[in-house]
């Protein structure tokens, strides 16, 4: 079988390298007949009337949830306001399972959202699959990659630091983490090399078979450059790799400079070399950017160049928790949506999320200059994401102390900060770091020099800069 000239065999996920669970997962509530349903419906633009729902009905306490979720205002008007085919979003707001996959009519809002961000790059909404958060949506696609014993155990490379989803799925699925290291002396870029170096070790003990990249980077910071994504994207299909692309921070770039570029658009102009050979699973989420809606849990997961019948495996494997959170899809559907021009809550939305933004690359500012001035911290410019990941140097004294209570050193720095402080961090050994390094992770948002729980307070008061130079003093 091909498609545009790609043999599928020749692709890194197949039903022959998949994970053999998902093949014996079976799920008839929403298996080929419901699937059948949806196309049907889709075709002949009827109403499903087969399955069990009971949460279509109009009622006053559902009105009521959806007031208590997004209150009577400007921004919220406009936008339920709109005259949607067939009122989906207003009928997705009132509880009803949606199909597996996600409401199509918010799909294919995804897929304009995409196609913009693109510069006009062709998206096909069945490519989209809404999701639980981006977590959700990564979850799922490692698990459709694991497979094999021993040696062809599958390798899952990640950054080091990383975001301990990654880590801890790894380990949930039994497959094998190929750490590679960010380069924290060049504001944790990433290096080919470094890449080359990883993959070479680990093909000793297990099969790599995915690539995970996050950018903007968490807990990091940085932002890659065009160059750089090309240069993975050669790597990736130089060694058959399947890429996937954290990208939930892609409006959270600060630095002059530095700007986004996602793996998809970098993928398709580099040619059909690359754009009909490199699988991609590519990952967005309402939970962070300048949107911040951590519990709705709204995300979607874009695949690219994937195999027909993974694909329906796929499919099948999302429709075990019938569907994503609907809140969460109408709210992801307001962010890939977003006011119009010639709607009444525009000038709101801009001057907010302008304003939002403008914080956030304020506070990343601030962040960098008031860590760099604690003595024994070392923090590189915030180019982009939410945090930072600053360097904190240790003397032996206080290691051996950290290790006579049974703690990791940065762990024991954090613990005496909080108890002196108040000010609570989470040690960089819970994302990785180098041997013989220590850092903390900060989120830059709380940043505020007039704040006494803030970094600001460490820095102007000497509360923290006392156990800092008690630290350095030992």
């Amino acid at each position: 079988m091909t498609e545009n000239g790609c043999e599928y065999r020749d692709r890194v996920l197949t039903m022959d390298t998949m994970n053999p669970n998902v093949k014996r997962v079976e799920y008839a509530v929403r298996g080929p007949i419901v699937q059948r349903a949806v196309q049907i419906e889709r075709e002949l633009k009827m109403f499903m009337v087969g399955l069990r729902d009971c949460d279509r009905i109009d009622c006053e306490f559902m009105d009521g949830l959806c007031g208590c979720d997004w209150t009577d205002c400007e921004f919220m008007d406009g936008l339920l306001g709109r005259d949607r085919s067939g009122n989906e979003l207003r009928y997705g707001l009132h509880g009803a399972y949606s199909t597996s996959q996600g409401i199509e009519m918010i799909r294919q809002d995804i897929a304009r959202y995409i196609e913009q961000r693109d510069g006009g790059i062709t998206c096909d909404p069945d490519n989209i699959y809404l999701s639980t958060g981006a977590s959700d949506a990564i979850v799922t696609m490692l698990k459709l990659l694991v497979s094999g014993e021993g040696m062809s155990r599958t390798g899952v490379m990640i950054s080091i630091p990383q975001y301990p989803l990654y880590s801890a799925a790894l380990a949930d699925l039994g497959a094998v983490q190929i750490s590679y290291y960010l380069d924290e002396d060049n504001c944790w870029s990433l290096d080919i090399c470094e890449l080359r170096r990883a993959l070479q070790e680990a093909k000793k003990h297990c099969s790599p078979r995915a690539l995970c990249i996050i950018n903007p980077g968490n807990p990091t910071g940085q932002v890659q450059s065009r160059q750089c994504i090309e240069d993975v994207i050669r790597f990736a299909a130089a060694e058959k790799l399947f890429l996937m692309a954290d990208e939930v921070y892609q409006d959270n770039v600060y630095a002059d400079g530095c700007k986004f570029h996602s793996f998809k658009r970098v993928l398709f102009e580099m040619g059909l070399e690359y754009s009909e050979k490199v699988e991609l699973a590519s990952f967005h989420s309402t939970s962070k950017c300048y949107m911040g809606e951590c519990g709705f849990r709204g995300g979607y997961m874009e695949v690219v160049n994937l195999d027909p019948e993974v694909k329906v495996q796929l499919t099948k494997l999302v429709s075990v928790r019938l569907c994503p959170p609907v809140p969460g899809q109408a709210l992801l559907d307001v962010v890939v949506n977003p006011p119009q021009p010639d709607e009444p809550s525009y000038d709101t939305f801009i001057k907010e999320r302008t304003d939002t933004l403008a914080t956030l690359a304020e506070k990343a500012s601030m962040t960098q200059e008031i860590l760099n001035q604690v003595p024994g911290i070392k923090c590189n410019p915030v180019q982009g994401a939410m945090y930072t990941f600053p360097r904190i140097h240790l003397p032996p004294k206080a290691i051996l102390e950290a290790k006579e209570k049974g703690q990791v050193p940065d762990m024991f720095y954090c613990m005496k900060l909080l108890e002196e402080t108040g000010i609570c961090l989470v040690p960089g050994s819970g994302f990785g770091q180098r041997d013989g390094t220590y850092h903390f992770r900060y989120f830059s948002l709380f940043t505020n020099k007039n704040d006494e729980i803030s970094l600001g307070y460490v820095c102007d008061k000497g509360s923290g800069v006392l156990v800092q130079k008690e630290l350095m003093g030992n």
